[in-house]
């Protein structure tokens, strides 16, 4: 029986990213579907776990995908409503691919230092900083979030609209006036994560090369990256006794987890891989 993915995205157009991953981890048809929202969502479901009856949906999963990670978060729980046992199939949410980034990060962090009873820093309270701090804090670390220095953000600056979800998370959030408060503030933490914009040098070598600091992780590959002295290829190479891990050092990873959870969803039916799911399988694949 052919393993089939149902794409569930929350774009006009299912992702291209995500069905060439899917096909790179061995699925035999992917069938996307775009513009999904909770309200849609049913027909798709009910017409993709039917045919092949109960047994059969060992072969087929679902994938939530798309760069409304909100928007996601809703599909997916809606989704999963629909299921009843015995038909429940797997099914995975990677919006944007935060999940499978924080959690490829996070665990490659994790194998070089101890994150438990640690200070950490996340800068950037978007999707891939949440899931980061989120991830710390399940390692027993103690996580400050920080937005984005006025001084760095290119036009007018605006309050990140992430601020009032993070604080509902439970994490405190710190809004640095420029750059050399946020520089004040990640001092003495152990742990520094940089979730921001593409094309955007968010943190200073300054920021980082500190007394304290014992890594720093940057999440942005495109020109000038996130974090001044980190090269994108850097993976865990050591500066001044700060390891290093760069953009495409987590890159490689997160496609090795994602490929990983594609496949977990079709060894186990009824798998459910939300941020903590994809978490568990990142500790045991990478």
């Amino acid at each position: 029986m052919k393993k089939i993915l149902i794409q569930l995205d929350t774009d006009e157009h299912p992702s291209a990213f995500d069905a060439i991953a899917a096909y790179d981890a061995d699925v035999d048809v992917v069938v996307g579907y775009g513009g999904i929202t909770p309200d849609n969502l049913a027909d798709v479901v009910q017409g993709a776990i039917f045919p092949r009856g109960p047994d059969g949906l060992a072969n087929t999963a679902f994938w939530v995908g798309g760069s409304k990670v909100r928007a996601g978060e809703a599909v997916f729980e809606a989704a999963r409503k629909l299921f009843f046992k015995p038909f429940n199939p797997s099914i995975m949410l990677d919006s944007d691919g935060s999940n499978t980034t924080a959690a490829a990060a996070v665990a490659k962090v994790r194998g070089a230092v101890t994150l438990k009873g640690s200070r950490a820093a996340v800068i950037g309270v978007g999707p891939v900083g949440l899931r980061t701090a989120e991830l710390l804090k399940r390692e027993g670390a103690e996580v400050t979030m920080f937005t984005f220095p006025p001084d760095v953000m290119k036009g007018s600056y605006r309050r990140a609209s992430g601020v009032p979800v993070a604080q509902e998370a439970g994490f405190e959030v710190v809004e640095p006036g420029s750059s050399d408060e946020l520089d004040a503030g990640i001092a003495d933490r152990a742990v520094v994560f940089a979730a921001g914009p593409a094309g955007t040098q968010i943190l200073r070598r300054s920021g980082w090369a500190q007394d304290g600091v014992r890594v720093v992780v940057d999440y942005s590959a495109a020109e000038p990256v996130g974090v001044e002295g980190v090269d994108r290829g850097d993976s865990l190479e050591e500066e001044d006794g700060v390891l290093k891990l760069g953009a495409l050092a987590v890159g490689g990873p997160k496609m090795k987890l994602q490929k990983s959870c594609i496949g977990r969803m079709f060894e186990t039916k009824g798998t459910v891989l939300d941020l903590e799911g994809v978490y568990d399988v990142a500790l045991e694949a990478l």
